[in-house]
């Protein structure tokens, strides 16, 4: 089983302490969650470093951006095999009107 450093490491993501914080946050989700899901999780950090974070796990293919329809964009791990793109990646994203 391949670890988050070994992930990263073959994605060409220089190892941090806060990004493989950020990972195992998300990992444990098992919802997408928006910015401000993560700058509540990690309150003293700075949110530059946080949003820098994600972009950088977005543009290297480890997060995707989700539009469920609520207007606000959220975030979620890749699975292995997933290449972001709609025509070739079907799986479903949806927000609850019931529960959110």
């Amino acid at each position: 089983m391949e670890t988050i450093e070994q992930l990263l490491e073959s994605k060409d993501i220089r190892i941090t302490a806060m990004r493989l914080l950020i990972y195992k946050f998300l990992a444990e989700k098992e919802i997408a969650v928006t910015l401000s899901d993560i700058e509540n999780a990690f309150e003293k950090a700075d949110r530059t470093t946080l949003y820098r974070t994600i972009k950088t796990f977005e543009d290297k293919g480890i997060v995707h951006q989700i539009d469920d329809g609520t207007g606000i964009t959220k975030y979620a791990l890749c699975e292995k095999g997933c290449n972001c793109e709609i025509e070739t990646d079907l799986h479903l994203h949806f927000h609850c009107n019931n529960c959110g």
